[in-house]
Formats: structure tokens, C-alpha cells, sequence
């Protein structure tokens, strides 16, 4: 197993358009354009930030903050 990085994530579902930004070392603001139903936005915060990272959305998982805007993500580097 490689390196394990721990990403402090505020999500903004619902958003006009979707981005990601770096609002200290180690935190990210991420605006989503789905609504918190279903996991429709937790979907799209892996992908975007996978794709942010530049790692397969497979090594990157959500370990606390399912249901919060306030998300704790774990990347496998």
C-alpha cells in the first residue's frame, strides 16, 4: 500500500457551475452541480477530486461525512 492522504473537503451542492479550490493547505472547497439525494453528489465529489488529483476515482473514498457538507476524503497515492 502506498502513501494515504487525508483531504478535508466542504461541499456546495446544487451549485451553477462545478470547480474545485484550495482553501488552506489540505482543505478543498468543491461546488457540485447535483443535489445531496441519493449519493448523487458524493458521486461527483469523487470524481471531481480524482480527477483534481490525478488518480483513479478507485483509490479515493469518502471516511466520514456521508451525510455533511463537511467530508473527510482518503486517497491512496
Amino acid at each position: 500500500m502506498g502513501k494515504v492522504l487525508r483531504i478535508e473537503v466542504r461541499v456546495k451542492p446544487r451549485s451553477k457551475r462545478e470547480e474545485i479550490r484550495e482553501v488552506e493547505k489540505g482543505k478543498l472547497e468543491v461546488r457540485v452541480k447535483e443535489p445531496p439525494e441519493g449519493g448523487k453528489a458524493n458521486r461527483r465529489v469523487i470524481e471531481l477530486v480524482a480527477s483534481y488529483l490525478k488518480i483513479p476515482k478507485s483509490r479515493l473514498r469518502i471516511v466520514r461525512g456521508h451525510t455533511s457538507k463537511e467530508k473527510v476524503l482518503e486517497a491512496e497515492l
